[in-house]
């Protein structure tokens, strides 16, 4: 997984790095503020009126969102050694990402390395050769 990271960022430069990870905080400070406004805004919407219950602040809105998160929680919190024995739905393989297919990434550049890379590039270079020839008119 060590080489994961290095891959996807191999060209580019500190400064877009930077901007990618600021961009990302961004991102991330927007939606839980989003979060907020969107729980408030259905609470105060609804459960007034169909159960009699008070209206929340933004903050109040916040807070039992981060209350049923950390209650609920979804298939993501666990450790792996508690989860092991469970057999829940969020435990099987359609719920795993493409990110799991990178787990034999490090082990392949050791064992194949940049000379198979290089073949590929090369097989790449020679179809796209072909196809240009082939669409040539005579």
């Amino acid at each position: 997984m060590k080489n994961f990271f290095t891959h996807k960022f191999r060209k580019k430069s500190p400064i877009e790095i930077a901007g990618i990870i600021i961009f990302g905080a961004i991102a991330i400070t927007g939606l839980a503020i989003l979060f907020g406004f969107v729980i408030m805004w259905l609470w105060n919407w609804l459960m007034p009126e169909i159960f009699g219950l008070t209206t929340l602040s933004y903050w109040q809105a916040v807070g039992l969102f981060i209350l049923l998160k950390l209650l609920l929680g979804g298939c993501g919190g666990g450790s792996k050694k508690s989860s092991k024995n469970s057999h829940s739905k969020c435990d099987d393989d359609s719920s795993k990402s493409d990110f799991s297919k990178w787990k034999h990434y490090d082990k392949f550049w050791e064992e194949e390395g940049d000379e198979l890379y290089k073949q590929y590039l090369e097989r790449k270079a020679n179809k796209t050769q072909v196809n240009e020839s082939k669409s040539e008119p005579e």
